[in-house]
């Protein structure tokens, strides 16, 4: 039920047609979940997300370790550097946002706090994906409906994806939102996984092939910082 609501299912036809569960069922399920917080009920009968979520999301991010200690090293590239900073955890098979500076140049993209993007089209998400097997890499571009794209575009991101494992950060040019582009390195912790990405990101004017170029050793060494905090072996390679 809270998917169909989250999903835009926000009246009770709607969500029993998304969920196919009864009408009488849903309406009891609908009434709990109300009672509870999870939903909101509004005007003419629709249904919102409710504050409980609300609290529960702020609860998770304070038990996920990764935005307490990346926060400092986030608000200083954000200082420095005047672009957005994001933070992302794998969640599936999506990017999950869960921290965000946003630009001090004034240029806004759609990205949030608990926004879900596509892991093969986004510089962050490539982070994330760095320690995979080439195998699941394409999986996983085939799985997000690119297949269609032809096997030319899945030859340029494998290819891509090589050079990236290769050079320890990722870079998005404008595949995931027209005139945004961005470099991105992964998160490590003390089992020597990747639990998470950062990425700075800019609008055209602002991000340059060159200077993309010269922001890799920046986002490797915040993203050291950030994984020593974590247990990672701070004088091991990332």
């Amino acid at each position: 039920m809270i998917t169909a609501v989250a999903e835009g299912a926000t009246d009770l036809k709607k969500i029993v047609e998304v969920t196919g569960v009864s009408r009488s069922t849903t309406h009891r399920l609908l009434q709990l979940l109300t009672a509870e917080g999870y939903l909101r009920k509004g005007g003419e009968n629709t249904y919102s997300l409710g504050p409980t979520l609300i609290e529960y999301g702020f609860l998770a991010l304070q038990q996920n370790p990764v935005p307490f200690v990346s926060r400092t090293v986030l608000e200083r590239l954000s200082e420095k550097y005047k672009d957005t900073v994001h933070l992302a955890i794998r969640d599936d098979q999506d990017v999950l946002y869960i921290d965000k500076i946003p630009s001090l140049r004034g240029a806004e993209m759609r990205s949030r706090i608990g926004y879900r993007m596509p892991l093969t089209r986004t510089g962050i998400g490539k982070a994330l994906l760095l320690d995979e097997e080439e195998e699941v890499w394409q999986e996983i571009f085939d799985s997000e409906s690119r297949k269609e794209e032809g096997a030319e575009e899945r030859l340029r991101f494998m290819d891509s994806m090589r050079k990236y494992e290769r050079m320890g950060a990722t870079m998005d040019m404008e595949e995931n939102e027209p005139g945004i582009r961005c470099v991105a390195a992964p998160i490590r912790d003390g089992s020597f996984s990747v639990v998470a990405a950062l990425s700075i990101a800019a609008t055209r004017p602002y991000m340059p092939r060159e200077r993309m170029r010269a922001l890799v050793p920046v986002v490797c060494e915040a993203a050291r910082e950030i994984s020593s905090r974590l247990g990672y072996p701070r004088g091991r390679g990332i």
